[in-house]
């Protein structure tokens, strides 16, 4: 089985990234493949309501030169989907926003491409706001018909500076936990992912 971590953090290296691949570590454990794909901080940019890929159903955004097509099939792909933010005025990093977006439309129009898989939102806070940044995520995965598991608590880490959350035993133990959870549900659910349409859909090259 396959996991993407994506990361809506522009700061390579930070409190986002380390509680993503605290998740990610467990999956690998379990011989789940993984992979981390960071979005934060690059030119990725918001849906521009043009319809194309309704009309196309190609599995793809007819905006093309930044990196959204590309994480797109790996999201796709996958059989977890992990996508990870900071807090930004109780709220997600815009470039998250951005992906949130357009990968829930694009998926939509395609006959519902990320139906039957797993998500989870993994938020990155200094004090206030990670509910709703949590929420936000969740809310793309839902109208998908996505899986949301649980954890120990809502998947949030604290800490400001780079490298803080280190210092959240509880932060850190939920993610742990979180990525068994994942890993449980995975096995418990994948032979029934054939009957999702398009949920191991080929995106065109």
């Amino acid at each position: 089985m396959y996991a993407i971590a994506i990361n809506g953090s522009p700061r390579k290296g930070g409190n986002t990234e380390i509680l993503l691949k605290e998740v990610l570590s467990e999956l690998k454990k379990a011989d789940w493949e993984v992979e981390l794909v960071q979005v934060g901080g690059t030119d990725i940019r918001g849906c521009i309501a043009c319809g194309q890929c309704r009309k196309k159903k190609n599995n793809k955004c007819e905006l093309d030169k930044d990196v959204f097509n590309k994480v797109f099939k790996k999201m796709v792909r996958a059989d977890a989907i992990l996508c990870g933010s900071p807090t930004y005025f109780a709220a997600v990093s815009a470039d998250l926003k951005a992906l949130l977006e357009r990968a829930g439309f694009v998926a939509l129009s395609n006959e519902n491409a990320f139906a039957g898989k797993i998500g989870a939102a993994v938020v990155a806070v200094r004090r206030g706001g990670a509910t709703h940044a949590f929420d936000t995520i969740n809310h793309m995965f839902q109208i998908s018909r996505m899986i949301i598991p649980g954890s120990t608590y809502w998947n949030m880490g604290y800490g400001l500076e780079k490298g803080d959350v280190q210092g959240d035993d509880e932060g850190l133990n939920n993610m742990r936990h979180l990525g068994q959870t994942i890993d449980w549900l995975g096995r418990a659910i994948n032979p029934c992912l054939s009957h999702y349409p398009n949920s191991h859909a080929v995106v065109e090259e």
